[in-house]
């Protein structure tokens, strides 16, 4: 059993504008696209979700009510709602024009900082890294139709967390990374069980680079094409177990074996107990 691909261009109708979005590229073809609605002051968590549906989008952001600065944003994807979506939030931000903004979610505020070429810098909320018990990795492998010689020593996995929760699998080879041929039951039902929004598969390119590929069939998506939750986790991640220094810069490489190349920079600061992750949006209007 396989998931479809997201229908990236289908409309919804009977509601408010529905805006669309690339995020984490410069370029509508890439990236991973978002619907984005300003104005859902109203709409039932029912609606919203037929409307993510509809869209087909990995994610579709609902502005539900705005006070000043502070914007209460929910999360659908085609399946459930989330707590919390990176690239839904750059492009919702992006949306909303330059400035500082923050975003009320449920897992809690999340300021983000737009500039004016379209680059949004948000600021997750305080991030933990927990243990993957080893039944859990055993039967996240079996999925994944993966072995434990496939994995990479030096990036142990770990379940981390930065407004969701992210499993993160490193393995280590590019070529292993690249043949993603998971079974959809057996992972959906482990991450429904675990309360996993997706899995963050790692390869290491260089010190400051790393390729990335996240699996979402709970919400309904096959794959995601950039996941800035996921992203943010894993700054936490790397962080935590000290694989890069305390301030670092970081790349991550999303959405290329898709064909949807989406770029994702991941920033710690010693002082900052959040990861900050920044990415362009640009709006889709060839549908």
């Amino acid at each position: 059993m396989a998931l479809a691909s997201p229908g990236w261009g289908r409309q919804a109708g009977g509601m408010a504008e529905i805006q669309r979005y690339a995020a984490f590229t410069e370029d509508p073809q890439g990236g991973n696209p978002a619907g984005v609605v300003l104005d859902a002051a109203g709409l039932s968590a029912e609606r919203m979700l037929a409307v993510a549906a509809e869209v087909g989008y990995s994610e579709t952001a609902f502005r539900v009510s705005v006070d000043g600065g502070r914007h209460r944003v929910r999360y659908f994807a085609p399946l459930a709602e989330v707590p919390f979506c990176g690239h839904a939030t750059v492009a919702t931000a992006v949306a909303l024009g330059p400035g500082e903004h923050i975003f009320v979610t449920d897992a809690g505020e999340v300021p983000v900082r737009v500039d004016e070429a379209g680059r949004a810098t948000l600021t997750s909320v305080v991030p933990t890294v927990g243990e993957l018990s080893a039944a859990d990795l055993q039967a996240l492998l079996a999925a994944l139709r993966w072995n434990a010689s496939d994995l990479d020593g030096a990036l142990p996995p770990k379940v981390a967390y930065a407004g969701a929760y992210h499993p993160i699998v490193a393995v280590g080879t590019r070529r292993r990374l690249a043949e993603l041929d998971y079974d959809v039951p057996a992972l959906k039902a482990l991450m429904q069980a675990r309360g996993w929004t997706t899995v963050q598969l790692v390869f290491r390119a260089a010190e400051d680079t790393f390729d990335v590929r996240d699996p979402f069939p709970v919400g309904g998506v096959y794959e995601d094409p950039a996941t800035g939750a996921a992203a943010a986790a894993f700054g936490a991640y790397l962080r935590e177990l000290r694989i890069v220094p305390a301030d670092a810069t970081l790349l991550l490489r999303q959405g290329d074996d898709m064909g949807r190349p989406s770029r994702i920079t991941v920033e710690l600061r010693r002082d900052e107990p959040g990861v900050r992750v920044s990415g362009n949006a640009v709006p889709i209007t060839d549908l």
